[in-house]
């Protein structure tokens, strides 16, 4: 009776695992006929163009014055009144700081009596050589006249018409009326000296008038450029003194500004050797700016200098962009980002983001529908982004349809149906478009998009995502 049961137990186990064996092979039957029957899979693509595209690079940098000026004074003295408000804005030469004019005023009073008396000494000493110069001409008559009579009663003494003590009177009286001829040219001489020396007082004391007079006009301190101020160091009644270390008040030009920004070195030298083998050209020192709170500056600036030197601390190479700022947006100090095209690529593919993948090596790549409408596997080389998308370089080439919606869910060497994302509007080509354009104006005309914008290409991404 055992054993029959035990036969009865077996025989049904082993009818169960055949009918289960059974309904196994019937399910994976009916998987492979309903993927037999499925149509493949959609994905939406893109067809590669190739084109000239600018290489944007994104620094940190700071903005910096224009211009800065110290303000200190130019005389010692005591503040009388500050003439300025501060944190407003002044122009060239507007009165700062009014400073005591008491010592200064009576040093401008004493070189105005000085050059006074010194006119009046120079009249003197004119006055002075006109009469030497009229002495010296009745003196020279004088002599004339001797000299005349000595030669009249010459030939009277040779007759003895005359005595010979007659003869030496008038040559007694020739020698001195010569002698009186030298002194009053001497006196000449010593008023024609007379004369230059009161021209040296007058300018001697016109040069103490001068700079009393500088000084009197440095006690209004001026600004010695158009800015905004900071804050005043001093008040009303402290005693400044010229050439003192601390400043009054500091003025910055805003009007335009600068950004310093910093570039690695290695990059720099790899753009160098780009634009060296071809592989790039020179781009633009347009330079678009994004402030903190990543809002776009309304006006793009210009690059002004590239510094010829690495800095030690930090291996980079400092860059500065001037900036119109009218508005006086930005302030010195700022923390911004800014955007330069330094070079522009040609023969580059731009490609959305979504279509690229990554191995996990690190590695690039697309997939691309082939001629079978197959799915294919693409290494690509990517060399940065521009307008939200990759910038690819190396493993496309034009006509290749790269896979932007649907790569998720397929696989190489799955057969799809390839459909055009109609509504990505890729930048035409520089060769092939009916009003081309050199890569420098194509690269300028494209830089003009604003950054933050999203590409058409992405709009319809998320399109089709949602």
């Amino acid at each position: 009776m055992k054993h029959s049961t035990l036969a009865l137990l077996i025989a049904s186990a082993l009818s169960g695992a055949v009918l289960v064996g059974c309904d196994k092979n019937d399910e994976a039957a009916g998987e492979q006929a309903a993927q037999q029957q499925m149509p493949p899979a959609v994905v939406n693509v893109q067809t590669v163009t190739l084109d000239t595209i600018p290489q944007v690079q994104t620094f940190s940098g700071r903005t910096a014055a224009y211009q800065t000026a110290d303000v200190r004074p130019q005389v010692n003295g005591v503040i009388d009144e500050v003439l300025f408000r501060e944190g407003s804005n002044v122009k060239k030469g507007q009165p700062l700081y009014r400073i005591n004019t008491d010592n200064y005023a009576s040093s401008v009073s004493s070189g105005q009596a000085a050059v006074q008396q010194s006119q009046a000494n120079y009249q003197t000493a004119l006055a002075n050589n006109a009469n030497a110069k009229a002495e010296l001409a009745s003196r020279q008559a004088s002599l004339a006249q001797a000299q005349n009579d000595l030669q009249r009663l010459q030939g009277l003494v040779s007759i003895n018409a005359i005595s010979q003590q007659q003869y030496e009177q008038a040559q007694t009286a020739v020698r001195t009326a010569q002698a009186a001829v030298q002194s009053a040219a001497a006196a000449v001489g010593q008023t024609q000296a007379g004369i230059e020396s009161a021209k040296a007082g007058i300018q001697t004391a016109q040069a103490g008038l001068d700079a009393s007079t500088l000084d009197l006009n440095r006690t209004i301190v001026r600004a010695p450029l158009t800015g905004r101020t900071d804050r005043s160091s001093v008040t009303a009644g402290t005693l400044v003194s010229a050439g003192q270390a601390d400043p009054l008040v500091t003025i910055s030009r805003l009007d335009p500004i600068y950004v310093d920004i910093s570039q690695s070195s290695s990059e720099l030298l790899k753009l160098r050797q780009q634009i060296a083998d071809g592989s790039a050209q020179p781009g633009m020192n347009s330079v678009e700016l994004v402030l903190e709170d990543g809002s776009v500056y309304p006006v793009r600036g210009k690059l002004a200098l590239s510094e010829a030197k690495v800095d030690e601390s930090t291996g980079a190479v400092t860059l500065r962009a001037i900036f119109p700022n009218s508005n006086n947006i930005l302030l010195p100090g700022m923390y911004v980002t800014a955007r330069l095209t330094q070079s522009v690529i040609t023969n580059a593919a731009l490609v959305p983001q979504s279509a690229v993948t990554r191995t996990p090596k690190s590695e690039t790549q697309v997939y691309i529908v082939d001629e079978n409408n197959k799915i294919q596997v693409r290494p690509v080389t990517i060399n940065g982004t521009y307008d939200g998308q990759w910038v690819v370089t190396d493993g496309l080439k034009a006509g290749d349809k790269v896979v932007v919606i649907g790569g998720a869910k397929v696989k190489p060497e799955q057969e799809v149906v390839a459909k055009p994302l109609e509504s990505a509007n890729p930048a035409p080509s520089a060769q092939s478009a009916p009003n081309a354009k050199t890569p420098q104006q194509a690269a300028k005309t494209m830089d003009k998009k604003p950054a933050s914008s999203a590409t058409s290409s992405e709009k319809s991404t998320e399109a089709a995502a949602n």
